[in-house]
């Protein structure tokens, strides 16, 4: 997430930036299990930023 976050942190709105602390408190392997495409995204996890984070990756 640091390299999203150094090429579009500056760009997030508020109600963005407020996603991606949630997604901060997310476990890293999890998180890391989703970029990767290891494992789906659990239902309710899916948000703008997160799908941003993932095409970003190229996982989407």
């Amino acid at each position: 997430m640091g390299r999203f976050a150094d090429a579009h942190l500056a760009t997030l709105d508020e109600d963005e930036m407020a996603d991606f602390e949630r997604l901060l408190d997310i476990p890293d392997q999890d998180i890391l299990a989703w970029v990767i495409g290891a494992a789906p995204v659990p239902d309710g996890q899916l948000t703008p930023v997160l799908a941003r984070i993932l095409a970003f990756h190229g996982t989407r």
